[in-house]
């Protein structure tokens, strides 16, 4: 069994490392940054940039499709007949969109091994215990992400006509059907723009988990420019990789759209 994992995270590094596009074969530090400061290898800080890049991009898509959750769930709830999941709902997004970003990110990181540390005390375990960067910047993310999202889904649940609902009756369907065969599909067409939004947003405060120490493009390129003394040109650097997620971005966002609106019909 121990062979098999060895094997596969031989692999899983492999195909790591061929992916990689910055410092993979064809990656851009290792076709253009040879003998700078940017080379891949012991010479230079492309691997380190490259490494922060990855845990960047992997934060942000894992964020994402939690937040969605989150946020339809809240967005769901805030449009119940039910006052006390209306309540909870605005008490939710109150919070979460009130707080700063860092703020939440601190209380995550702090508080949730206060509050683990507390609940093994009370069970007579006494073991110091800390939260990976990595999951708590997710978390924190997530929240207020979700807290936004919950906002721009209830819009486009408000601009569906009650008619609509009403149609999938008719025909026979389901809630559950109705709203998976006709709601969802126009919500995320008219919430695209909105989401679009939040995504950029998402990705750039991904550079406020560098304060807790997660080794991300920010972190990343802070460490360089110390060492190396050259701060203009990292930073420098930080800005073309974001600028760079962004035009990725912008494209897959632009092929969404087009996915969205193949079945409208023309006017």
């Amino acid at each position: 069994m121990s062979g098999f994992l060895s094997a596969l995270a031989t692999v899983w590094s492999w195909i790591g490392y061929t992916l990689d596009p910055l410092c993979g074969p064809v990656g851009i530090f290792t076709l253009f940054g040879s003998s700078t400061l940017v080379s891949c290898g012991g010479d230079g800080w492309g691997d380190e940039i490259a490494f922060g890049f990855k845990v960047t991009v992997g934060l942000a898509l894992v964020t994402l499709p939690i937040g969605l959750a989150i946020g339809l769930f809240i967005a769901l709830a805030s449009q119940s007949t039910e006052r006390s999941l209306r309540l909870a709902a605005g008490i939710y997004t109150t919070i979460f969109r009130g707080l700063p970003e860092l703020l939440t990110l601190f209380i995550v990181y702090y508080g949730l091994q206060i509050l683990l540390q507390s609940v093994l005390a009370s069970i007579g375990i006494e073991q110091r215990l800390e939260i990976n960067a990595f999951v708590a910047g997710m978390i924190a993310l997530s929240v207020v992400f979700s807290s936004y999202c919950s906002e721009v889904l209830q819009s486009a649940f408000k601009a569906i006509p009650r008619g609509q609902y009403e149609a999938g009756y008719a025909l026979g369907l389901s809630h559950g059907k109705t709203m998976r065969l006709i709601i969802l599909p126009q919500l995320l067409r008219i919430a695209l723009p909105g989401l679009v939004n939040l995504w950029m947003n998402l990705l750039k405060d991904t550079a406020l988990v560098s304060v807790i120490g997660l080794s991300d493009i920010i972190r990343q390129t802070g460490i360089a420019a110390k060492v190396t003394k050259e701060a203009f040109f990292f930073y420098l650097l930080a800005c073309g990789l974001y600028l760079v997620l962004a035009v990725i971005s912008s494209i897959g966002v632009g092929m969404i759209e087009r996915w969205t609106k193949r079945a409208e019909v023309p006017r």
